[in-house]
C-alpha cells in the first residue's frame, strides 16, 4: 500500500510540497513528449544511432550543468533564481519539438532542456536537504520523487489521449500548458532556505572549490554508481526494443504509464525506508532489479514479459534515485552538499553519455541483445560492489 502524504508540519515544511508540485507539473509536460520521441524520430527518418547521439549529448551537457550548479549552490546566497530559471527554459523549448523537421533540431531542443534541468536540479536538491531534519531526508526525496513520477503518469496518459486524434506534433504543443503552470508555482511558491550561518560558511570557502574534502564512503558510493551508469543507457532504447518485437509505437505512452505507476507507488516508501535501514543495500537491490529487467529485454520472450519488465523498471528507479541522493547528502558536511551532489550527478551523467553511445552503436552492428545483456552484467557487478565494499555506514535514523 502506498503511504498517504501527511499534513504539512514543521518536519515536512512548505518547500517540500512546493517542490513536489513543480516536479509533478514539469514531468507531466516532459513525459508527454518523452515517450513518443522515438516514434517521432522514426517519422522524420532517424533511428537508434541518432537517438543515441541525441540522448548522449543531452546527458553530457546536463552533467556539466549539474557540476556547475553544485558549485553555485554552495556559494550563492539565493538558489531560487537558479531553480526557477531552469524550469522556465525547459518548458519554453519543449513545444518547439512540434516545429522540428530534422533530428539535429531535436538535438538542439534536448540540449537546452537538459542544460536547464542540470542547472536547477542540484540547487533544488540542496534546498530539499535544508528544508527538513536530517532524519527525514530520505523521506523528503522520496516524496518529491513520487510526485515527479506521478506527473510522469499524467504525461503519457495525456499523450495517449491526444496522439490518436491529433497526431504526434500536437502533443508537443499541449505540453506547454503544464509547463507554464510549473514555472508559475515555482516562482510564487519556493522559499529560500539559506541561513546566515550557512552563508558565512560558504563565503569562507569561495576560493577553495578544489580543496573540498569528501569522505571515503562518498567516494566508494561514487565508484559504484558510476560503474553502474556505464550500463544505464537512455530509457528510449527500452521503448525501441519494445517496438522491435511488435508493440505498436502508439502504445509507447502506455509503457511509460506502466513504468511510472510502479515508480510512483514505491518512491516515497523506499525513501522513508532508507531513513531506517541501509541505503546502500536498498540501492543495490534496485540494481539487481535493473539487471533482471534488462535481461528480459535482451531475450524478449514475449510481449507480456516486456510489459512486466517495464513495470519492474519503475521499482528499480524507486529503490535508487531518492535513496542514493539521500546517501550522498548524508556522507558529506552540509556546506559541501551542493558540490557533492554536483560531482555525483556529473560522474553518473558522463557515464550515461557513454552508455547511450555504446548501446546505440552495439545495437546497430550486433543487434539489441548484446547491449542489453552487457547492461545487465554491469548492474549486477555494481550491486555487489555497493554491498560488499567496507562503507562503515551509520544511518541517521539509528541515532534517532
Amino acid at each position: 500500500m502506498v503511504d498517504t502524504p501527511p499534513a504539512p508540519t514543521a518536519e515536512t515544511p512548505r518547500n517540500i510540497y512546493v517542490f513536489g508540485a513543480t516536479s509533478f507539473l514539469n514531468d507531466t509536460a516532459s513525459e508527454m513528449a518523452y515517450w513518443v520521441l522515438p516514434a517521432f524520430l522514426a517519422s522524420i527518418g532517424a533511428g537508434p544511432a541518432q537517438l543515441g547521439i541525441i540522448e548522449g549529448i543531452a546527458e553530457s551537457v546536463a552533467s556539466f550543468a549539474k557540476l556547475f550548479s553544485g558549485y553555485l549552490a554552495d556559494h550563492i546566497p539565493r538558489r531560487k533564481p537558479l531553480v526557477v530559471s531552469g524550469y522556465f527554459v525547459a518548458n519554453a523549448v519543449k513545444p518547439l519539438l512540434a516545429l522540428a523537421t530534422a533530428w539535429w533540431q531535436i538535438l538542439g531542443i534536448r540540449f537546452a532542456d537538459r542544460f536547464s534541468k542540470g542547472i536547477r536540479g542540484t540547487a533544488r536538491d540542496v534546498m530539499v536537504a535544508e528544508s527538513v531534519d536530517k532524519s527525514r531526508i530520505g523521506s523528503a526525496y522520496g516524496l518529491i520523487q513520487a510526485m515527479d513520477s506521478a506527473g510522469a503518469i499524467a504525461g503519457p496518459l495525456a499523450a495517449l489521449l491526444l496522439v490518436s486524434h491529433y497526431g504526434l506534433r500536437a502533443i508537443f504543443w499541449a505540453a506547454a500548458v503544464p509547463g507554464f503552470l510549473c514555472v508559475l508555482v515555482a516562482l510564487l511558491g519556493i522559499r529560500e532556505t539559506r541561513t546566515m550561518r550557512g552563508a558565512a560558511a560558504t563565503d569562507a570557502g569561495v576560493t577553495r572549490w578544489w580543496q573540498a574534502r569528501f569522505s571515503r564512503t562518498f567516494y566508494l558510493v561514487l565508484v559504484a554508481v558510476t560503474l553502474f551508469s556505464l550500463g544505464n543507457s537512455s530509457g528510449m532504447f527500452l521503448v525501441l526494443r519494445a517496438q522491435s518485437i511488435g508493440i505498436p509505437a502508439k502504445h509507447a505512452p502506455l509503457l511509460g504509464l506502466v513504468f511510472n505507476t510502479t515508480y510512483t507507488a514505491f518512491s516515497w516508501p523506499a525513501g522513508r525506508l532508507s531513513d531506517r535501514f541501509s541505503r546502500r543495500v536498498l540501492a543495490a537491490s534496485g540494481y539487481m532489479v535493473f539487471a533482471a529487467v534488462y535481461f528480459v529485454f535482451a531475450l524478449a520472450p514475449s510481449r507480456l514479459a516486456i510489459w512486466a519488465a517495464m513495470a519492474s523498471y519503475g521499482l528499480f528507479y524507486a529503490l535508487t534515485n531518492p535513496v542514493l541522493k539521500a546517501l550522498v547528502v548524508e556522507k558529506v558536511e552540509p556546506v559541501l552538499r551542493g558540490r557533492a551532489l554536483g560531482v555525483y550527478f556529473f560522474a553518473t551523467s558522463v557515464a550515461t553519455l557513454f552508455a547511450s553511445l555504446i548501446t546505440g552503436s552495439l545495437w546497430k552492428f550486433l543487434g539489441p541483445r548484446v547491449p542489453f545483456c552487457l547492461s545487465a552484467g554491469i548492474a549486477a557487478v555494481s550491486a555487489a560492489l555497493l554491498v560488499l565494499s567496507p562503507f562503515g555506514e551509520r544511518q541517521a535514523a539509528h541515532a534517532a
